[in-house]
């Protein structure tokens, strides 16, 4: 069985045009055990009732960005372990240094193309 197969996926992003592209690359990949969230508290909500491997998360987003989602969860002993990639359209040194010291996995810059969420994703779990 392939990766993409077994791979559980939460996506977070306030943005449904975002969170749709994102769902549709992943489709496209072949990844099909995919859920999401339009905010960091719902995800932090459902990632605690059934745990993913990876949470793709927007950064800009009310209430809880995407760094305070990660913090959230590198917080948390049963959500620790969960790879993470940051999706942000200002890529600021201070953001993702920030990502980084709170143990995001990868980050990618909007706007993207697939194939390049694809590598992301991949950096990060391994091959599709």
């Amino acid at each position: 069985m392939a990766l993409r197969d077994l791979l559980h996926v939460m996506v977070v992003d306030d943005m449904s045009t975002s969170r749709g592209l994102i769902l549709q690359s992943l489709d496209g990949f072949g990844v099909r055990n995919v859920r999401y969230a339009s905010d960091g508290p719902s995800a932090l909500q459902a990632l605690n009732t059934q745990p993913a491997h990876l949470v793709i998360s927007d950064y800009n987003m009310p209430g809880m960005d995407g760094l305070q989602l990660l913090h959230a969860l590198r917080q948390s002993p049963s959500l620790a372990g969960i790879g993470f990639i940051l999706i942000t359209g200002k890529a600021e040194r201070s953001i993702i240094e920030g990502g980084q010291k709170l143990g995001m996995n990868n980050f990618i810059r909007k706007p993207f193309e697939s194939k390049d969420l694809l590598n992301c994703i991949e950096a990060v779990v391994g091959r599709l």
